[in-house]
């Protein structure tokens, strides 16, 4: 099942749009405390540039499952190109709109969404895999879900397949909603 385009009517991506699916690709965090803020994101400071990757308008698939969320996203960037953005604090915030601190290397912390996530990264596979634990801060402590990050080259583009397992009851409406 395909997801509704990104594009507006004339085919251009707008900052909204984009940030939405983007957030739906990184599992969302609209269920965290300070939820609406997410949902009005800010912008980025005018001087960061987006990396090249934000300028494409992604294909999403999504999980009709409430235990777990599937998503996937097709770019236009090879799995080097996503995999590094995915890993890259300075990319992580500009693709968001919201800071970001990654710790790069295995065993490394990470805090996303303005630090209304954290975790650490669980195994990386270079450009074909993620895998981190993340935890809403606004969770009972100890709570974390897994976070799998698939890359697969499609063409010179990536198709990347986002799991979140392990969360806690009722948050998938939370989680899947951005």
């Amino acid at each position: 099942m395909r997801g509704k385009s990104l594009s507006a009517p004339d085919g251009t991506l707008n900052r909204r749009r984009l940030i939405s699916a983007v957030a739906a690709t990184f599992g969302s965090v609209a269920a965290l405390s300070g939820a609406a803020a997410i949902a009005q994101p800010t912008a980025a400071p005018a001087t960061t540039t987006p990396p090249p990757m934000m300028n494409q308008a992604p294909v999403m698939q999504r999980s009709q499952t409430r235990s777990s969320i599937h998503q996937e996203v097709d770019f236009h960037n090879s799995p080097d190109r996503v995999y590094a953005a995915l890993l890259s604090s300075k990319d992580f915030t500009a693709f968001t709109g919201l800071n970001a601190v990654i710790d790069r290397g295995p065993g490394g912390a990470l805090s996303l969404f303005g630090g209304l996530v954290v975790g650490r990264n669980v195994e990386l596979i270079p450009n074909h895999e993620i895998v981190q634990a993340w935890r809403a801060t606004s969770w009972d402590p100890g709570i974390y879900s897994i976070v799998r990050f698939q890359l697969t080259p499609l063409g010179s583009g990536t198709h990347l397949i986002l799991d979140q397992t392990a969360f806690p009851e009722g948050e998938y409406d939370h989680l899947d909603a951005g």
